[in-house]
Formats: C-alpha cells, sequence, structure tokens
C-alpha cells in the first residue's frame, strides 16, 4: 500500500457518500482488475488444461486396473482431479473464515489479499514441473492454488459494499465479471496459439500444456499489482484482540451472529446448492469433452473460449435483465437453462464437436451473469461493517463448500466408469437451489440486514 492510500484510509463501511466520485470510480477500475488477474487460473488451469491433463498423468502411473494409490488409498485415475478438487475446498474452508474475521478486526483486507494471491499464483506457475508420473505434485498444486483462490476471494468480494453503494452493486459486480472472462479470454487466444502450434515452437505437446498451465500464474501474479495499488485498507476500531489469537473465536462469533440473519443464511443455503453445480460443470467440462465425448484439446480450448466471449456478454446482459426484473428472478430463470444444459449435455453425441459448441455457448450466456447477480445480491444481505466476515461464509459457498459436486461427479465415474452419469446427477444441485432461492423473502431479507432496500432487486 503506498503512502498516499495509507493516509486517507477511510472508516469502515464506505458508502458512495463517502467519497468523490472519481475517487470512487478509481478504486473500482483497481477492483476490476483482481477477476482480470485471477481469472486466468478458472480458465486456462480449472477449466481447460489441468483436468485432462492431470488425468493422462495419472493414467501414466496407474496400475494395469486403472487405478493409482496416493497415501495407499485406491483412487481410479479418471477421478484423481475430481477428488483433489474436493480437497482443496476442504482446505479452504478451513482457512476462508478465518482470514475474513482477520480482515474485519484489523481493516488489513490489502496484505491478505497479496498473500493469497501470490501463494496461488505461485503454485499455479509450478505446474510447469508436472510430468511423467508426477500425478501427486499435480494433485498437491492443484490443491494449493485452489485453495488460495478461494481466500483471495474472500478478500476481493468484501470490498464490494465499500466501493459500491446498493443502487450500483449489480453494475460493478457485472463488470467485474466481464474483466475476468475478457482476460480468459485474451490468454486462451494465446493459449490455442502455442497448443496447435506447439512443433513450430518446438515444443512437445506436454510441454505446450505446462507452459500454458505455468503462463496463468505468471498473468495472476503480474496483473495483481493493479488492485493492490488502487484498493485501499479501511481503518477500524482497535479490538482488545490480535487478529491471529482470536481468529477461530471469531469465527465462531460469526457465526452465531448469522444465526441473527436468517434469511441472509437462507439466500446462502440456496447459494451454496446451486453454486455447487456450476462451480463442478466449471471443473469438470473438459474431463467430461476428453474422456467421454472423445474431443481433442484444440476443440477443448476454442468451446472455453467460446463460453469466455459469450460470458462477457452474458454477464452485462444478465445485470441489463436485473434491473428490469429484479436479481433474484433473473437468477432464478439462468437456474432453468443451467438444467437444460446438463440435461442435453447427458444425450450429447461422442465426437460431435458442433453440439459441443451449442452446449458451450448456452453455458457462456448464463455463467457469469448468474455469478455476479448472485454477489451483487448477496452484499445487500451483509450486515454493517461484517463485509470480509460474511463474504468469506459466501465464498465457502462459492468455492470452499463447493466439494459435494465434485465429489459425487467422481464418485459417480469411480462406481459406474461412465462421465454420462456423472454429469446428469448435477440436476438435482440445480432443481433444489431453484426451490431454496424462490423460498427467500429477497427485499425482507435486505430490510433486516439494516441496509436500505433497492427499488429493484
Amino acid at each position: 500500500m503506498s503512502a498516499e492510500t495509507a493516509d486517507t484510509a477511510e472508516p469502515t463501511g464506505l458508502t458512495t457518500g463517502s467519497v468523490d466520485a472519481a475517487s470512487r470510480r478509481r478504486e473500482q477500475r483497481g477492483w476490476y482488475f483482481y477477476d482480470f488477474a485471477c481469472s486466468v487460473y478458472s480458465t486456462s488451469v480449472l477449466t481447460v488444461f489441468l483436468g485432462p491433463y492431470l488425468t493422462s498423468v495419472a493414467k501414466a502411473a496407474a496400475d494395469a486396473d486403472g487405478f493409482v494409490h496416493p497415501l495407499g488409498i485406491p483412487v481410479r485415475a479418471g477421478s484423481l482431479f475430481a477428488y483433489a478438487v474436493s480437497v482443496s475446498v476442504v482446505v479452504a474452508v478451513i482457512v476462508m473464515p478465518v482470514v475474513g474475521a482477520a480482515a474485519d478486526r484489523t481493516g488489513r483486507k490489502k496484505p491478505l489479499l497479496a498473500a493469497a494471491a501470490y501463494v496461488g499464483a505461485a503454485a499455479t506457475t509450478g505446474m510447469f514441473f508436472l510430468d511423467g508420473h508426477r500425478y501427486l505434485l499435480g494433485a498437491f498444486l492443484l490443491i494449493v492454488a485452489n485453495a488460495s483462490i478461494s481466500v483471495s476471494m474472500v478478500l476481493y468480494n468484501a470490498y464490494l459494499p465499500q466501493i459500491a453503494g446498493p443502487d450500483e452493486r449489480d453494475a460493478v459486480s457485472s463488470r467485474g465479471w466481464a474483466f475476468g472472462y475478457t482476460s480468459g479470454a485474451l490468454v486462451l487466444v494465446l493459449n490455442l496459439v502455442l497448443y496447435t502450434g506447439h512443433d513450430s515452437f518446438g515444443l512437445s505437446e506436454s510441454d505446450a500444456v505446462r507452459i500454458c498451465l505455468a503462463s496463468a500464474g505468471v498473468w495472476w501474479g503480474a496483473f495483481t499489482v493493479v488492485p493492490l495499488r488502487r484498493l485501499r485498507d479501511r481503518r477500524v476500531t482497535p479490538g482488545g484482540e490480535g487478529a491471529v489469537g482470536s481468529g477461530w473465536r471469531q469465527l465462531m462469533a460469526t457465526l452465531r451472529d448469522m444465526r441473527r440473519h436468517p434469511l441472509t443464511l437462507s439466500f446462502l443455503l440456496a447459494y451454496l446448492v446451486y453454486n455447487d453445480g456450476v462451480q463442478t460443470v466449471i471443473s469438470q467440462a473438459s474431463v467430461y469433452g476428453s474422456e467421454e465425448l472423445g474431443l481433442d484439446q484444440t476443440t477443448l480450448i476454442t468451446a472455453v473460449l467460446l463460453v469466455q466471449v459469450l460470458a462477457v456478454a452474458g454477464a452485462l446482459g444478465m445485470g441489463r435483465l436485473a434491473r428490469v426484473y429484479g436479481a433474484k428472478r433473473t437468477i432464478l430463470g439462468s437456474l432453468v437453462v443451467w438444467t437444460l444444459i446438463l440435461v442435453a449435455g447427458y444425450f450429447l453425441p461422442a465426437g460431435a464437436p458442433v453440439f459441443f459448441y451449442v452446449l458451450a455457448s448456452a453455458i457462456g450466456l448464463v455463467l457469469g451473469g448468474s455469478q455476479a447477480l448472485s454477489r451483487s445480491l448477496f452484499s445487500h444481505l451483509v450486515p454493517h461493517g461484517k463485509e470480509a466476515e460474511y463474504f468469506s461464509a459466501y465464498e465457502m459457498s462459492d468455492r470452499g463448500l463447493s466439494w459435494l459436486g465434485p465429489l459425487v461427479f467422481g464418485l459417480a465415474y469411480q462406481l459406474t466408469g461412465s462421465y454420462r452419469d456423472a454429469i446428469i446427477s448435477l440436476v438435482i444441485f440445480f432443481v433444489v437451489g431453484s426451490v431454496l432461492l424462490a423460498r427467500v423473502p429477497i427485499r425482507q431479507a435486505v430490510a433486516a440486514a439494516g441496509n436500505p432496500v433497492p427499488e429493484r432487486i
């Protein structure tokens, strides 16, 4: 943090009336750039390259029955990636609430954001060394990187109520997602050039994949500098205990405090369920495409690139729909589309990239909007002064508690040997999540949290 930002730090709970419009817009633009920085991990690493590549490494190390044995546990090689994702989010569950409590207690979000971001970026860059039979190294780096991005997003999301007023949060949140999908698309274009032309660059296919993985970590670390320069820490009233020593006690206090806001908890439960489905589709789509549908890596890259391009338009378009119909109704409509996508995916014929592209287009149109609007809707349900603590619970729902979907997906494949059975099992997350969200009285929930109720929500 620069000397200028340290001297001009504002009290916690900053609203749009607390600073001039130019300063607020500058901070918002800096906030967008963390999405720009870290989204390449979600797209290039988690969605495109790492799943199929780690699966191939595990299969190369597998025994005659197709099993690897991490820590002596028999695991079907095709399930390793899904299980590693589940373990990573369990690790995140342990760390995120403590980090959120520490951020609110000390007001020092930026140093914690920097630490989480650069640990994740370093782990991602280290994936360059994933070759041969090093499936354990790949699983370890995935766990570290995935947990780190979850922790960083707690702190990143906690800035939203402080840099945007109630009536502009849908738009600001949607722009952040749009920035992320723009960077994801840009890097995927570069990845596509490198991967398809690896022979002309004197690289093997494995070398090209490892460079693509590592470059995502370099990108993440480089562009994290922008938000770290522009976002400002807010002063808080000093507490009686140090943040580290009281982390778990603060976590328990946060959980007790959340019981005083049952409608906020009801939204979180709905979000936990339907977003578990979203995150699992994102992380397992490439494995499904390569292993079940027999699609090559170039097809998968271009399909995800299509998702990134359309997700920018989808995030902005659904933000506009929310201004007309409200965020809750718009999200519910997107969940219907998600359900239809999974049903169509189950019947998708193997070796037919055109149909896979159609499905990718549908995912792109609802992916960014459903996530952006969920984030902005939750920001209205957070009590004043508890942004990082409550967003740690939100991030647990977003990434940290999204362990059940990958676990179900991995178990379904381990038991049946069919990725089609695994993909259709995810429908239940969207159906149950829709029912739970429909039952939440959002306007009443906003008022109960002590926040002004927007005209349209």
